[in-house]
Parts: structure tokens; C-alpha cells; sequence
């Protein structure tokens, strides 16, 4: 099995929130500072910060603070080691499908 880099463990868990979900989708348009990520949201300052902590916590965004504004941006290769674990499942139960396919159209042959 191929080893990862990146703690997937952190990243799924970071990603299986709908809010942090969509900060990260923000933030794949560009970088952002707290206070635009926090206006699609009905979220107080603190709460967003969490999850924007949580986010940093698992490597998939990062942010610097410059005066007073926090600037968030993603971190692809984190985005991209997650995508080619999915990717590398994927594959393996496409092929599982496939197999089965496979097997299922002999069966009907033999009848």
C-alpha cells in the first residue's frame, strides 16, 4: 500500500464537517482573510477560528497573519495526497466491479 506524507487520519476527519468543507472550497478559489471566510456563515469569530484551526491542524489550509488580517489559503498537496488515496480505492473496486461484470456475463452465457 502506498504510504502518504500527510495524516489522512487529520484530513478526513478535518473534511467530514460541511463547514469546513466549504472553507476549504473558498478558499480553492484563491486566498481569503478570516473575515471573508466568515461572511457566508452564520458563525461567531470564535467558532469560525476553530474550524479554521482545525483546517490548519490537518494540513489542509495554512494562514498568516499580517497587523491584524489572517490570511487563509489551501494547501494542494495536502488536497492532492487525499484526492490520489480516494483515487487509489476507487480504482481498486472498479476493478472489483469489473470482475463481477465479468462473471455475471459468463453466467448468462452458460444459460
Amino acid at each position: 500500500m502506498a504510504k502518504y506524507s500527510i495524516d489522512l487520519d487529520k484530513a478526513f476527519s478535518a473534511l467530514a464537517d460541511p463547514t469546513r468543507r466549504a472553507i476549504v472550497n473558498l478558499l480553492c478559489d484563491g486566498p481569503k482573510s478570516v473575515s471573508e471566510l466568515s461572511e457566508p456563515f452564520d458563525l461567531a469569530l470564535p467558532s469560525l477560528l476553530k474550524h479554521v484551526r482545525v483546517l490548519e491542524e490537518s494540513g489542509l489550509i495554512s494562514s498568516e497573519k499580517a497587523g491584524r488580517v489572517r490570511t487563509c489559503k489551501v494547501q494542494p498537496d495536502t488536497l492532492r495526497e487525499t484526492e490520489a488515496w480516494i483515487h487509489q480505492h476507487i480504482a481498486v473496486w472498479e476493478n472489483r466491479l469489473d470482475r463481477m461484470e465479468a462473471h455475471i456475463q459468463r453466467m448468462k452465457r452458460k444459460h
